[in-house]
């Protein structure tokens, strides 16, 4: 097995390769001294020789592999994070391009259904309210702009024609012709700071009302040109703010004034925890294709004009937005005769003792 002939007190190793013992293998062989009794003995051992893929050559190699596996991953993630990332990258650079006077632009949409693409169409409809909300505010500003304009023309006209002549004027009427337009601008102010106190949702305190109560009130505390006549549930409550209540209801009762003919019928009915305050006319009614239309700011039928030519075109919808903000609804819906305004709010029946409470 080997030649190695080591000191008694060491060890010694050799190589050996295609050796008698072990033909055409390489082998390591350890040769050991042993002391005994009767003298030193030699133990020889062999092993299998170290493989070749054991060595600095293999880790070099499975460096290699693995800084090349590390450099495949990276410039893969980077390419797939980068083709995912390609929608989000549109869709902020279409939003760079939005501003206050362009509202136009909408972010681009992902063809494939997932959360981009949820993402993507949540934006364009955020877009579209607000382009609405301002295009509506820009309305409401020309709108205003219009009809506060004209009675401070017509006050400019009349002044200029007085100081023209001043000895030959009429001063008490000039006077009168001015009141008349200053109270004109002073309805229309007071309606556009109650359209803005709605719009930015500014209310006062919410009370427990009696609804029943409160039309009574209104009723009997101004006399019509026409007949009133009502029919009102008792102990109807809701849940409100009076001061817009009441102005709900005076806005429909000179509505129906203005187009009545001879008769407002007033009619308060609790169902199934609603309260349904109808008010109706005896006049031309309106047609079916308008009922929405007189709910729009500044919007006035060829009768209202005829009836009232000083007229606002905000008492309706102020009205219809004091519902909404109160929970409710507010309508214009089918009558044998004239218009019929329909108001449905959160209601209740009053109990014995908070009728006792309020009495």
């Amino acid at each position: 097995m080997t030649t190695l002939h080591p000191d008694p007190d060491a060890f010694a190793t050799a190589r050996s390769c295609d050796g008698p013992v072990f033909p055409g293998r390489c082998m390591i062989v350890l040769a050991y001294p042993f002391h005994r009794y009767d003298g030193v003995w030699q133990v020889d051992m062999a092993v299998p020789d170290v493989p070749w893929y054991v060595g600095p050559g293999l880790l070099a190699a499975v460096a290699g592999g693995w800084l090349l596996l590390v450099g495949a991953t990276a410039v893969s993630s980077y390419r797939i994070v980068g083709k995912a990332l390609e929608p989000v990258q549109a869709i902020s650079g279409k939003l760079a391009q939005i501003t206050a006077s362009d509202l136009g632009h909408r972010v681009p949409v992902p063809s494939h259904r997932d959360e981009l693409r949820d993402l993507a169409e949540i934006a364009n409809r955020t877009l579209d309210r607000a382009q609405s909300a301002v295009e509506q505010q820009l309305r409401f500003a020309s709108d205003a702009s219009h009809d506060l304009r004209n009675p401070l023309t017509a006050m400019r006209t009349r002044i200029e024609e007085v100081l023209m002549c001043p000895e030959q004027s009429d001063w008490p009427g000039t006077a009168n012709a001015l009141l008349e337009s200053v109270e004109r601008m002073q309805d229309l102010v007071g309606d556009l700071l109650q359209v803005a106190r709605l719009d930015a949702g500014v209310t006062g305190r919410r009370e427990a009302i009696s609804l029943t109560d409160l039309v009574r009130c209104e009723l009997d505390r101004l006399p019509r040109r026409v007949a009133v006549r009502h029919r009102l549930t008792p102990a109807v409550i809701v849940n409100g703010e009076r001061i817009g209540l009441t102005r709900l209801l005076n806005n429909l009762l000179d509505n129906a004034e203005r187009h009545a003919a001879s008769l407002i019928t007033v009619t308060l009915e609790f169902c199934s925890g609603t309260a349904v305050l109808e008010v109706c006319d005896d006049g031309e009614g309106i047609a079916p294709e308008q009922r929405e239309i007189i709910f729009e700011r500044f919007a006035r039928l060829e009768a209202s004009r005829v009836r009232d030519p000083g007229g606002t075109g905000l008492g309706l919808p102020i009205a219809r937005q004091i519902a909404e903000a109160h929970g409710g609804t507010l309508a214009v819906e089918d009558s044998t005769r004239g218009a019929r305004f329909v108001l449905r709010l959160p209601g209740k029946i009053a109990s014995p003792p908070e009728l006792e409470q309020r009495g």
